[in-house]
């Protein structure tokens, strides 16, 4: 038992002072206190991955039709969408949550997620720049503010999402 203790005492000790008080504020210790560590450092690993792929195949597709057709962003676009959405699914589904079986039904409820998060972006992203213009006085810089609130509500109701819905565990 003690060796339990002396293994927790090292670990909180190595923890950032700002984690250690986040962990007292009840709410975000409710709503953190069932997500597994590793699970959501996986999520957020896979994240930084499919926007890096995300970018670099619309960049180069873009570079690559540039040669052929104006406007090529438009149909790079159009073709790394679906690829970058598939990519990020099939990262999800195999290295975050590792579930087997069910592509298509768990594919379509990814798409969900995803869409259903995008549009309460658009009909929330308004009102935040409202209020950081209005409330808070930020003139020009309140939409990149709010833009980065959005981004971090958006990894948030995604994980919830994917976790809840897109990849749950089958009853059966």
């Amino acid at each position: 038992m003690n060796q339990y203790l002396g293994e927790a005492n090292q670990t909180q000790s190595i923890e950032p002072s700002w984690v250690r008080w986040l962990r007292t504020v009840r709410w975000v210790n409710r709503v953190t206190s069932h997500i597994p560590p590793a699970l959501f450092g996986r999520y957020l690993a896979v994240g930084i991955f499919n926007t890096a792929f995300g970018y670099s195949s619309f960049a180069a597709l873009t570079a690559l039709l540039a040669h052929v057709m104006p406007y090529s962003y438009m149909p790079a676009t159009m073709i790394s969408s679906p690829l970058n959405i598939t990519v990020a699914f099939l990262g999800y589904k195999w290295f975050v949550f590792q579930t087997r079986g069910n592509y298509l039904k768990e594919w379509a409820r990814y798409l969900a997620v995803c869409t259903s998060g995008i549009l309460i972006g658009i009909l929330i992203l308004p009102i935040v720049v409202a209020i950081l213009h209005r409330g808070f006085g930020l003139q020009g810089s309140a939409p990149y503010v709010a833009g980065a609130l959005m981004l971090a509500f958006g990894v948030i109701y995604n994980f919830f999402g994917h976790k809840t819905f897109s990849f749950r565990e089958s009853k059966n």
